[in-house]
């Protein structure tokens, strides 16, 4: 049994927050500007897509019983350009985000400690969700990144905006639960 009983749950739930900061940078640009490299160098948000929804597949599909780079995946393909639709790239995402979750969901507290491989490096099924769980961060911060650039003044923040703490943390906790305690009366 894992020393946290509810790290399944703790693990999907950061999972969801990942996929809902791209999924909220994603929604803010036309479909022409998924397809822009900010550098000859970079990834299009698009290329960046099809890259995680092919590496969740890959990693999540048969999680338990196979190595988590499939044979029939063909990862060099993901960094080519296709100029696919939004509905395609969004069938193609979604897809791997549901690979991913549909597994994690079927993983018992007692799988945790179990063995899988990734490229034939043995990992415990919570160190490959963690390991995969950073991946997607990475990927799912390029994309915000690049949607905040190409959006320029249209851009929502979708986390707390510049200058906006105070007031966030305010709206959500009380000005007394983060506030700095007064000093204690002095004696004199």
């Amino acid at each position: 049994m894992p020393e946290h009983p509810h790290i399944i749950s703790d693990i999907l739930t950061a999972f969801g927050h990942t996929k809902s900061l791209a999924d909220r940078a994603i929604v803010q640009l036309p479909d022409n500007k998924l397809h822009i490299s900010l550098h000859p160098e970079t990834n299009s948000i698009d290329i960046i897509m099809k890259h995680l929804a092919g590496n969740l597949r890959s990693r999540w599909t048969d999680f338990l019983t196979t190595d988590g780079e499939k044979p029939t995946r063909d990862r060099d393909s993901e960094f080519t350009p296709a100029n696919r639709s939004r509905a395609q790239l969004l069938v193609d995402w979604e897809s791997g985000w549901q690979t991913l979750f549909a597994t994690l969901e079927s993983i018992t507290p007692e799988d945790l400690s179990r063995t899988v491989t990734i490229r034939g490096e043995p990992h415990t099924v919570q160190l490959a969700a963690f390991r995969s769980l950073a991946h997607c961060g990475y990927h799912a911060g390029q994309i915000v990144m690049i949607a905040r650039i190409l959006a320029g003044p249209d851009w929502q923040t979708i986390t707390i905006p510049r200058g906006g703490t105070k007031a966030h943390n305010q709206n959500v906790w009380g000005a007394p639960s983060y506030l700095p305690h007064p000093p204690p009366p002095t004696n004199r």
